[in-house]
């Protein structure tokens, strides 16, 4: 699958929780922990589960950085 995002990372599912409509889905990358909302329609579709091997894209029009 080909997108349009740029920042493409790979990375291991390491926790999900599950609601009625949506999914909160953790993926490790690197040292870092990503955390997605997306809809349990995509978890079923996909199939995602602990462990798997994920793509995170992010696409964002602001990004925010502090020191």
């Amino acid at each position: 699958m080909k997108l349009s995002a740029r920042n493409q990372f790979q990375g291991t599912v390491t926790h999900m929780t599950q609601g009625q409509a949506m999914a909160e889905v953790t993926v490790k990358v690197g040292n870092l922990e990503v955390v997605a909302a997306i809809t349990e329609g995509s978890v079923k579709t996909m199939g995602l589960k602990v462990n798997d091997a994920v793509t995170v894209a992010i696409k964002a029009t602001d990004v925010m950085v502090g020191k």
